[in-house]
């Protein structure tokens, strides 16, 4: 049994999203009977992850850091992705995690993390505070009133000194026009003077490490702003007689999910002519992805994330560290580096690209009434929120019985009793129509797609996850919390 691609020769009238696929996740599409059989044995859905993937994005991103002679550390956004193969594999690799919650500090430490290696982001409640305290975690702080409820908790209960960066939004620029993303996090450029005034009274309890930002933006120069913002607030603490060491500047590298640029720009095209009604809808009732027309003119904006990104992960650090920053007018890596700082980073959904995909099996195809092809998986949207996080790209079909049959476009229902429960709303084009028992393939849902909003509702069960693991194209497989690095290869 083979992968169907679909057919290499496509009429003008056929929109495909091929998804790029690489590394063990190509080996393992390869092995369609061997899929069957686990699915078969544990239920669909069915997440994989690919545990080795993640030490060598994490390599990429070390090399940028050699190119441009800087320093410092990668934490793995741990919200990205629940697994506790790929925490486990990540703890046997030198690489840190940034947790966002007590759950995933306590994941951290049992999979084999030092306080040392986490750094401790997000809204924070007193007990998360006091184990990332208590365990000398960096805590990367929001407020003022964050760090005075931490100041309060070392002294109350005899803590050690806790490392803390201070995270900082909404950048001014100064002689440039540059727009800063306003965020719900962080604090104010504006308010670091009170906030070194606030650290100064606790120098006994807190230890300023640096400042941080983390913008929720593919912007590069509005990256590029706040990034010599950070410039600026270190020179600030520094004039105020600290030490900082370390800038911190987040994710949101990107991923490139598509094979081909072509097709991206094709589809979205298309897509505009659909809404506007110069042809066909490619939708489920047009949807528009936030576009739509009145009066014959296309308005609103597309609300989708750019799946094909030439420049994306490790290649996208290298490209804000070779800009300049908007006023000084220098590279920003030369910037750090002339005042000896330390760059950490927060990739999440990049630190996970090619780790994982999920596995749904064909319940029902039938006809609508508008002469769709409607096809039901066991499965939905919360198991595999492609779409919910605006990400198009085409799933692969692994069929149980292939055939020549010609190219099908089909849209994608899940199995809650929900009209919005649509995996996909756009028409997939599948290399033939499925059939109930056939496996569809959705590539590369590691980073937020496979469990980021899973959860039980109408009783359906999530889906369980298991870790594969080999090389030189041969892979064997355990549950995910059966992983240990010694099986990757790590250690």
């Amino acid at each position: 049994m083979t992968i169907a691609p679909v057919a290499q020769e496509l009429s003008s009238s056929d929109l495909v999203l091929r998804p790029l696929v690489s590394g063990m996740l190509l080996d393992v599409l390869r092995a369609p009977i061997a899929l069957f059989g686990i699915t078969n044995a544990l239920g669909s859905p069915l997440n994989v992850v690919v545990p080795q993937q993640i030490v060598k994005n994490a390599s990429g991103y070390r090399a940028v850091f050699a190119k441009h002679h800087l320093t410092g550390e990668i934490f793995f956004a741990h919200k990205a992705n629940r697994s506790t193969a790929l925490i486990r594999e990540l703890a046997g690799s030198g690489i840190g995690v940034d947790v966002a919650s007590l759950g995933e500090l306590q994941h951290a430490l049992a999979a084999g993390f030092t306080g040392g290696r986490i750094m401790a982001t997000g809204p924070k409640d007193t007990d998360f505070l006091w184990l990332a305290a208590r365990v000398g975690a960096l805590v990367n702080a929001d407020s003022r009133e964050e760090l005075a409820a931490l100041a309060a908790l070392v002294r109350r209960h005899r803590l050690p000194v806790v490392p803390v960066m201070i995270r900082l939004c909404a950048f001014d620029s100064p002689g440039v026009t540059v727009l800063s993303r306003p965020s719900r996090f962080g604090v104010h450029a504006r308010e670091m003077t009170a906030v070194l005034e606030l650290l100064d009274k606790n120098r006994d309890v807190l230890d300023l490490q640096g400042v941080a930002y983390h913008i929720d933006t593919n912007g590069l120069a509005e990256k590029a702003l706040a990034l010599e913002g950070c410039l600026h607030a270190m020179r600030e603490a520094v004039g105020r007689g600290f030490r900082p060491t370390a800038i911190d500047i987040g994710g949101g590298f990107g991923v490139n999910y598509l094979q081909d640029r072509g097709e991206w720009e094709r589809y979205t095209s298309e897509l505009s002519n659909a809404v506007l009604g110069t042809r066909p809808p490619i939708t489920w009732q047009n949807y528009g992805y936030g576009l739509r027309a009145e009066a014959g003119t296309l308005r609103g904006g597309l609300g989708v994330y750019p799946s094909h990104r030439p420049v994306a992960g490790a290649r996208y650090l290298d490209e804000l560290l070779t800009g300049d920053a908007p006023s000084l007018r220098r590279p920003l890596a030369t910037l750090l580096l002339e005042n000896l700082y330390d760059l950490h980073i927060e990739p999440g959904r990049s630190l996970v690209d090619q780790c994982g995909l999920t596995l749904a099996r064909v319940e029902e195809v039938r006809t609508t009434h508008a002469g769709h092809t409607l096809v039901r998986l066991a499965a939905n949207s919360r198991d595999i929120s492609i779409e919910d996080h605006a990400v198009l790209m085409d799933p692969v079909l692994l069929p149980v019985r292939p055939s020549a049959a010609a190219p099908t476009g089909v849209f994608l229902s899940g199995n809650l009793c929900l009209e919005d429960d649509l995996i996909t709303r756009r028409r997939v084009l599948l290399p033939q129509e499925p059939a109930q028992g056939d496996l569809l393939a959705f590539v590369n849902t590691a980073g937020y797609f496979m469990d980021f909003a899973a959860d039980h509702a109408l009783m359906q069960p999530i889906a369980r996850k298991i870790a594969v693991f080999g090389g030189d194209g041969t892979w064997d497989w355990c549950l995910d919390d059966q992983y240990w690095p010694v099986k990757g290869g790590t250690t």
